[in-house]
């Protein structure tokens, strides 16, 4: 990928930035993100609001997405079309998510040459700083041909 997915992110997701979203890493289909310890972001039981966590994942998993088909941008739109997020333990202190493109990139690109709008997903797990999983996210993704 020719461009910084991450910058890229913040910059067209000014949410991500307003809670603080870092991207570690973002590569092949591949991000791994974090949300840093903030009070403000805390709910009645001190940890991370939930719509917080949503968003870190959501975030990653868009920067998995475009690190994979960012060279498309210039004739399809990205668009989540969905996501199913499963809180499994209570998540305190920083929180990492990593995200995976579920699918083969030449997958969706030979369907978007064939003319479909091709829809696929991006599984992201959220873990606390011992490594422990808390939450599971799946996000279903198009790209919308330009008109």
């Amino acid at each position: 990928m020719s461009f910084d997915v991450g910058a890229f992110m913040l910059q067209t997701v000014p949410f991500a930035n307003t809670l603080g979203v870092v991207f570690d890493k973002v590569s092949d289909g591949y991000a791994l993100c974090r949300l840093p310890d903030r009070a403000d972001l805390h709910n009645h039981v001190a940890g991370p609001h939930a719509g917080a966590l949503f968003t870190l994942a959501e975030s990653a998993s868009g920067a998995a997405m475009l690190s994979a088909l960012g060279d498309q941008l210039s004739r399809a739109v990205p668009l989540a079309t969905g996501a199913t997020i499963r809180y499994r333990k209570l998540a305190m202190g920083e929180v990492t998510a990593e995200a995976r493109l579920q699918v083969e990139r030449d997958e969706v690109v030979g369907r978007l040459d064939a003319g479909e709008r091709p829809e696929f997903e991006v599984a992201v797990e959220l873990k606390n700083a011992e490594g422990v999983l808390v939450s599971e996210m799946t996000v279903s993704w198009t790209l919308r041909p330009n008109r």
